[in-house]
């Protein structure tokens, strides 16, 4: 037998005792088999016929004793034990010879080796299975190889027979399954993290309906940065915000809650969404230097029925209209925040009522096959397609994405409405604009028209009485520190009344506390004082708006 050729079929053994086994072989085992196969031993019966192996024939016998992996040798259609070594008696104990697998290697049956078995006795090649948990509690790999006897003049052929080895891996397995619960332990640490810095509750607008969903990759290490928000302005505007965070595990979601608070810190300021970017960008080169992030930023502005946007490097927003036609929100676009160096610019995209908006990241989209513009444009069929609420859109496209169980990277989708009121719930939603030219018959002319406006609405007096007083401390702010053209606009949704003053100077006002002998200094504070919320924001068109709003008796929490 050449050894040399044999041995290399079985499972690696230390250096000392394949040189040791080596050497036994060589000087008492028979030639090898021109077709790799392994040589069997054959047991002589006095009548000439074989009808076993026999232990003490085994030409290889005493390299097997010395071998400290597990090995059995068995033969013929029902696996007779022919040979057992001292090492695997001693993990399962003695096993009889000449009895089938089935009955006398239990072990082995427990363990679903059997079939593997009629597999390498069929093929005639070598099987593996891998790290499985033996009864005696330990880890083996077993391996199974073919052997087939040479001939001889002595006796007929014998049946062939498959060797079986069992490699201790029991240090390996425990080592590989302490790093799976690391992993996993790691994994659910990311998930709680990012979990918990994503909105618990998203706050709805007067004039949008919204919803989303954040699903974590299926991988040990697909847990990312992906977020999402939506933060009320104020005068009936929504901020709007989706994110992804560059990197895995806990580091991003970090990095992505530090974002995500920036930004709702930016929004109160009521900023531009490009000069929001602006001000993440800086943010997030001071948070990580080699961490970036994709965001877009958009404001839903009822007035406009516009969106409008600024993006960081991410995917373009889609829009579908009433007539199920999907458009892409996808200029102007910037680099990653944190590359720095780049003025972002806004941009607008129509949301007219009945329209929907999504806005999500590329975990939705992106697939390792196909590049991802295919994605996006699987997205907007699947959305040209989609109707209902907007988490029933929202469930519609994550299926349409087909995602599976283990998809390498973490998904978020925002999903927004602008619903098409009829009806009496229209009657819920109304504006009413009045056109300032200035002059001192300005202020009287807006009391009388908020006067007349409010009471058309059927508001309760003391609603309708604030309503008129911020009305004229708004406009007689305008005129002493605006200029033309101004405007007084009124509006009402099912939860709130709005008062809106704009004029064509950018200097936002500021509340102060005014002295006894001042005469003028208290219209905001008067304001502040008497409305629910107040505030001030810069217009595109270099002017500013000032506005308040007061809640209704029967608003909705």
């Amino acid at each position: 037998m050449n050894f040399t050729r044999w041995s290399a079929r079985l499972p690696a053994l230390p250096g000392t005792h394949r040189r040791a086994a080596a050497r036994t072989a060589l000087a008492t085992t028979p030639e090898h088999r021109s077709d790799g196969s392994v040589p069997a031993a054959r047991a002589e019966q006095p009548t000439g016929r074989t009808t076993t192996l026999a232990v003490d024939d085994l030409p290889t016998r005493h390299v097997l004793d010395r071998v400290p992996a597990l090995v059995a040798l068995v033969h013929g259609p029902d696996h007779r034990i022919a040979y057992v070594n001292a090492a695997y008696t001693s993990a399962f104990g003695c096993r009889p010879l000449g009895e089938p697998a089935r009955d006398a290697l239990p072990e082995l049956r427990d363990l679903g080796l059997l079939p593997l078995l009629d597999q390498v006795l069929r093929s005639g090649k070598s099987r593996t299975l891998k790290s499985r948990k033996a009864p005696d509690g330990r880890s083996y790999t077993f391996t199974c190889t073919p052997v087939t006897d040479s001939g001889s003049a002595n006796g007929p052929l014998t049946e062939p027979g498959v060797l079986v080895f069992a490699t201790d891996v029991t240090d390996h397995a425990e080592a590989a399954e302490r790093l799976r619960a690391g992993e996993r332990s790691q994994r659910e640490t990311a998930v709680t993290l990012q979990r918990s810095l994503l909105p618990q509750v998203l706050e709805q607008p007067d004039d949008l309906r919204v919803a989303a969903t954040y699903q974590p990759g299926g991988t040990e290490t697909a847990v990312g940065g992906d977020w999402y928000d939506v933060i009320t302005l104020g005068g009936g505007r929504t901020a709007l915000v989706i994110g992804d965070v560059m990197g895995r595990g806990v580091r991003a979601a970090a990095v992505m809650g530090q974002l995500r608070t920036a930004v709702r810190a930016y929004a109160r300021m009521d900023l531009p969404p490009h000069e929001v970017l602006q001000l993440l960008d800086g943010l997030a080169a001071e948070i990580d230097a080699n961490q970036i992030a994709t965001c877009v930023y958009a404001v839903h502005d009822p007035n406009e029925g516009r969106l409008v946007y600024a993006s960081a490097g991410h995917l373009p927003i889609l829009v579908r209209d009433e007539n199920g036609t999907v458009v892409r929100a996808d200029e102007p676009t910037g680099p990653p925040l944190g590359t720095g160096g780049w003025m972002h610019s806004s941009g607008s995209v129509p949301l007219a009522p009945g329209a929907t908006a999504v806005l999500y990241t590329d975990g939705l989209v992106e697939r390792r096959d196909e590049d991802i513009d295919e994605g996006i444009s699987a997205l907007e069929r699947a959305l040209a397609g989609a109707t209902g609420t907007p988490q029933v859109v929202c469930d519609r496209l994550v299926r349409s994405a087909g995602l599976q169980a283990g998809h390498d990277d973490d998904v978020a989708v925002l999903v927004l409405q602008h619903p098409a009121r009829t009806g009496p719930e229209s009657e819920l939603f109304r504006n009413a604009t009045l056109e300032l030219l200035g002059g001192v018959e300005a202020a009287p002319r807006a009391r009388a028209f908020a006067s007349g406006v409010l009471t058309s609405w059927r508001f309760p007096p003391d609603l309708h009485d604030a309503g008129v007083l911020a009305a004229s401390e708004l406009v007689a702010n305008s005129l002493q520190h605006g200029t033309p053209p101004m405007r007084l606009r009124l509006r009402r949704t099912d939860r709130r009344l709005i008062v809106e003053v704009t004029d064509g100077d950018d200097h936002l006002p500021r509340r102060r506390q005014a002295q006894p002998a001042d005469e003028s200094g208290r219209g905001i504070a008067i304001v502040a004082t008497i409305a629910s919320h107040w505030g001030a924001r810069r217009t595109p068109g270099g002017g500013k708006a000032v506005w308040c709003e007061f809640l209704l008796p029967t608003a909705r929490p």
